[in-house]
């Protein structure tokens, strides 16, 4: 059928979606105009697939018709006009043009709860059913024929957004689509609405919300529920608000008025904090809370949120995917997370995320699209510029990610398990390192936050008069992170917490095949309090979201982990795009020297640990080991001895020493590259090749005969040879007797190809700060 929709919203678009899906032509879409330069969702899917949009503010003007509107709609010939959330007023000679009429969507069991706030009512009067109609319009105020009726069950603790997320929104958008086919096939029923049970009530305003405390305490509690979370049910402490108490000078509140432009001070704070918690008892209040709700309606939806336990005003709204695993039940997002929401990503383009174990599809993760990243990057523009993240102090950000830090632990077998699950971690390695060293790298960049400092610098002075001359370092503003696979969280975590103690916003990319932690975490920094928009996670490909990421003009700084390959393209395109900072953390073939008078036992065990340290799924692996001659066979048999004894198997087993390789691309890879030394004349003993150095210099040249140099290690008990080796070594990092030891605060990062810039350690805030030079003269 020829379909005009009329509407706004994402249920209307989802409507407006699904109804192309089945074939029919909309002819035209009919939404609301613009409001501070954004396009109603709608209106703006409807513009991308090349539908005519009419954003018309008005249809009638003093009861009548407007010609020339009227006209544009009778232009498209459409056979049924599709109503899904209208708040405009349309005249009946549109409503009653069509060949079939107009439907539209209500949600309520008509004929009971007519007219707005229909959600409201029916919480608000306490109904054990509520659901949704179809009917079809008329002229009268949701008096309309019935086509199509649900309903459900209302739960005790239902509030207006659990009702709608779970059944008012999904299942509408399925009624539409039914009802639509249903006037296709000539089956749709028209019913006349019963008289009996019906009810009329209007919009529920602010000022029609104030509590009424003489009510039964389930009146008071359905009124709460059935404003949540618009108006918002509300009511006064003592009859007068403890902010007119400490502003005495305000003659009014409103949800506008900020605590700190009326005149507040640090020490009012502490005041409000302590008069609120005393009528509030049990409430935990801080004072970093008043400064990230600065504006009073701001501040009472915290607090609205704390009464009620709630950690984040988002939580609700995610889609999880839920698993018994480990004998945990786990709650992953898999959705996009921009501007401090999960959402589907354009088109409602997915993609399977696979368990490497088995094979198996673990879920479908929303596939960012070029528009996405637009999207996250204005979110995360917008929340630098405008938002609270620039506007808290340097110890206050520090708060959040020491809060953040502890919510990490607090969930760390969960966390653990998703890294087992999506990338093949062995579980016990995921809950020490993968989880653990996360959670020590954001409590190490969080005791950074109010130590990063300028300096003044003595110059010349501009006689007879003086200079002052003072350096401050800046964040830079959004940063781009692209993360590997092969530490899904950690090194997310490497960056991002750098990235944000200096004060910059973010916008992650995972690597496509492990994206589940990375999602996680991002709900994580819901419940921390980290403000919306300051961090963006879009789970996609390289050569879309990546390759936008680094070609934006708005992303100042790129922070990437990968191969070589990618890190080369990536800096020509920050050079070409806004010639932006890069920091790039590369391949490496990093060689391991074991010399004859080391400790053979420890050279064997940290030698295994260099290979096969998280399955060899490590940028700093020991690629080449260098034995010295005299100890070399005895090393390989001893080598291959302990080998043997390692467990392949399950990575969520907690006695299995090396889990399956990430994803089934690598691991062909790693079979080909067995094949190909065999092939090259190397004895497959257990795997690798073995290449004896009798001399250091001979085995230095060796060791640095690579254009990459991201670690390397020594095995020896000769002092002077140490400290000889590791001068030569060309590499960022030198283990000596020892391999794998990182740390949150030792730099890492490579030499040559493997790229340049640091992660962890001080030197890691300079990759996201930017130094100003500030002169005065006097």
């Amino acid at each position: 059928m020829r379909i005009a929709v009329i509407g706004q919203s994402l249920f209307g678009q989802e409507v407006y979606s699904h109804l192309r899906k089945e074939g029919h032509e909309v002819v035209g879409v009919f939404t609301i105009p613009d409001k501070d330069g954004k396009a109603d969702p709608l209106g703006l899917q409807a513009e991308k697939d090349g539908v005519p949009v009419f954003k018309f503010p008005r249809w009638r003007s003093r009861g009548q018709a407007l010609p020339d509107v009227v006209a544009k709609y009778q232009a498209l010939g459409a056979e049924l006009n599709v109503l899904p959330f209208c708040s405009q007023f349309i005249p009946m000679e549109v409503i009653s043009a069509p060949r079939h009429g107009s439907i539209i969507y209500h949600p309520s069991l008509l004929p009971r709860h007519r007219g707005a706030s229909a959600i409201n009512w029916t919480l608000i009067h306490g109904d054990k059913k509520g659901g949704f109609t179809i009917f079809w319009a008329d002229d009268g105020l949701d008096t309309g024929d019935l086509l199509l009726q649900k309903e459900c069950e209302v739960l005790p603790d239902d509030t207006v957004s659990t009702l709608y997320n779970r059944f008012l929104f999904p299942e509408g958008i399925k009624g539409m689509v039914q009802a639509v086919r249903l006037i296709a096939e000539g089956r749709a029923p028209r019913l006349p609405q019963p008289e009996e049970g019906a009810s009329y009530e209007g919009i529920q305003k602010k000022e029609t919300a104030r509590i009424n405390w003489d009510q039964p305490a389930e009146a008071i509690h359905n009124w709460i529920r059935g404003n949540d979370k618009v108006p918002g049910a509300w009511t006064e402490a003592g009859g007068q608000s403890a902010w007119k108490r400490i502003l005495p000078s305000l003659s009014e509140v409103d949800d506008s008025t900020d605590f700190f432009k009326s005149g507040a001070a640090s020490v009012d704070v502490v005041r409000l904090v302590e008069e609120v918690r005393e009528l509030c008892d049990g409430l935990e209040l801080e004072n970093e809370d008043v400064y990230m709700a600065t504006a009073f309606g701001d501040f009472i939806q915290l607090l609205v949120r704390k009464l009620r336990g709630e950690d984040d005003e988002g939580d609700s709204d995610i889609d999880y995917v839920e698993k018994s695993v480990n004998k945990l039940e786990l709650r992953m997002p898999h959705q996009l997370f921009i501007g401090g929401t999960f959402v589907d990503a354009e088109g409602g383009q997915t993609y399977d995320t696979i368990n490497p174990t088995d094979g198996s599809v673990i879920c479908q993760v929303s596939l960012a699209q070029v528009s996405d990243v637009d999207k996250a990057v204005a979110a995360a523009k917008d929340a630098f510029e405008n938002g609270r993240w620039g506007k808290i102090s340097a110890r206050d950000r520090g708060r959040l990610l020491y809060r953040l830090a502890d919510l990490m632990e607090q969930h760390q077998e969960e966390l653990a398990t998703i890294e087992a699950l999506d990338a093949g971690a062995v579980y016990t390695l995921a809950l020490k390192t993968h989880v653990g060293m996360s959670i020590q790298t954001f409590r190490y960049f969080a005791g950074w936050c109010d130590k990063i400092q300028g300096s003044t610098i003595p110059i010349n002075q501009a006689r007879p008069n003086r200079n002052l001359t003072l350096t401050k370092k800046e964040p830079v503003g959004v940063c781009g992170i692209i993360i590997p696979w092969n530490y899904p969280l950690m090194m997310l975590s490497w960056k991002t917490a750098a990235c944000l103690a200096a004060g910059n916003t973010v916008v992650i990319k995972p690597a496509q095949v492990t994206p589940l932690t990375a999602l996680k975490f991002a709900e994580l920094t819901l419940k921390a309090g980290i403000p919306k928009g300051v961090i963006n996670i879009l789970p996609g490909s390289g050569s879309l979201v990546g390759q936008r990421l680094a070609d934006h003009p708005d992303v100042r700084k790129i922070g990437f982990t990968g191969s070589t390959e990618v890190g080369k393209h990536i800096m020509k395109s920050c050079a070409l795009s806004n010639v932006k900072k890069v920091s790039l953390e590369l391949g490496g073939k990093s060689p391991l020297i074991v010399f004859a008078d080391c400790d053979l036992s420890k050279a064997v065990q940290m030698g295994m640990s260099s290979v096969f340290f998280n399955k060899g799924e490590n940028c700093i692996a020991a690629g080449r080991l260098f034995v010295e001659d005299s100890i070399h066979d005895q090393f390989v048999r001893r080598v291959v001895e302990e080998v043997g004894k390692m467990k392949i198997g399950n990575p969520l087993d907690r006695d299995t020493d090396h889990g399956p390789q990430n994803h089934q691309a690598h691991l062909n890879k790693l079979r080909e590259y067995c094949q190909r030394g065999v092939r090259e004349g190397a004895t497959l003993a257990c795997g690798g090749n073995q290449v004896p150095r009798p001399d250091i210099d001979a085995v230095l040249s060796r060791a640095n005969a690579t254009e990459f140099g991201l670690a390397s290690g020594v095995f020896t008990r000769d002092i002077n040879k140490a400290l000889y080796v590791s001068d030569k070594l060309a590499a960022g990092t030198v283990f000596v007797n020892t391999y794998n030891k990182t740390d949150v605060a030792a730099p890492f990062g490579g030499f040559k190809q493997s790229g340049f810039g640091k992660d962890l350690g001080e030197a890691a805030l300079n990759e996201y700060l930017r130094v100003k030079t500030v002169t005065f003269e006097y």
